[in-house]
Parts: C-alpha cells; structure tokens; sequence
C-alpha cells in the first residue's frame, strides 16, 4: 500500500443537478463517516450484540477566502449541494467520492496579521459513492 500527500487534493461542488466545478484556494479538508448500530442483546446474553443501521457522513473544508470564486459564492449556509472529493488528486487510479448534501455553517475569518479564511460544513445527504478515477 502506497501512501501518498494531500497535496493534490481537490473538492468540486455545485448546487444539486448542476455540474460540479473545483472550489479554489483549498487548504486543507475532513471527510467523516459514521455508522449507526443498534443493539440486539437480549436476556440471558453475556456480551452485547449490534447489528449495523445507518451510515452518515459530514464533509468539512477550509480555505483561503476568494470573492471572485463562483464555486465559494455558493457554499451560503442552507445550501443543497452535490460534491466530488479527490483526496490525493483526480489521476487515474485515485479515489473519489461522490455525493451531495446540505451546507450547515460557513464561517469566514481574518486576523489582522493573516489571510482571509472560510470554513465549510456539509451534512451529506443520502449514499456516497467510493470510486477510482
């Protein structure tokens, strides 16, 4: 197994139906998935049992705030998105997970000393697709 730098990472996003485009000045993103359980113990058991429900996942990014990046403009808060995530790059042979879901905060931030920042939270919505480009 090869590991590799993030270096190359790219997210594509755009409102749901339309056709994804690169967000620019990414810094830096977490993609979480989780998985729901539910317990099936019953009387008499010794150790507990689960069987899997459910699974979520959030996306979050940061980046360098850009007023002149379409893709940026529409992350508002509220937003019904759909998204791609390349972790390592869009080459043949790397992952991709594709997706859509809803924008639950944007925060944008600046020091006196420092760029301007964004910070970006997605709650997916539905399935997300792990593939190879």
């Amino acid at each position: 197994m090869a590991i590799k730098s993030g270096i190359g990472g790219i997210i594509k996003t755009n409102i749901t139906g339309s056709t994804v485009a690169v967000v620019g000045e990414i810094k830096s993103f977490a993609f979480d998935g989780t998985a729901d359980t539910t317990e099936t113990s019953v009387m008499g058991s010794v150790a507990k049992t689960f069987i899997t429900g459910l699974k979520g996942y959030t996306l979050t990014f940061d980046a360098f705030w850009d007023e002149a990046d379409a893709q940026q403009l529409l992350l508002d808060e509220g937003a019904d998105i759909d998204f791609e995530l390349y972790p390592t790059g869009a080459g043949s042979g790397e992952t991709l997970f594709t997706g859509g879901g809803i924008v639950t905060s944007r925060a944008i931030s600046a020091s006196f000393d420092g760029m301007v920042e964004m910070s970006v939270s997605v709650q997916c919505s539905g399935a997300v697709v792990e593939s190879q480009v």
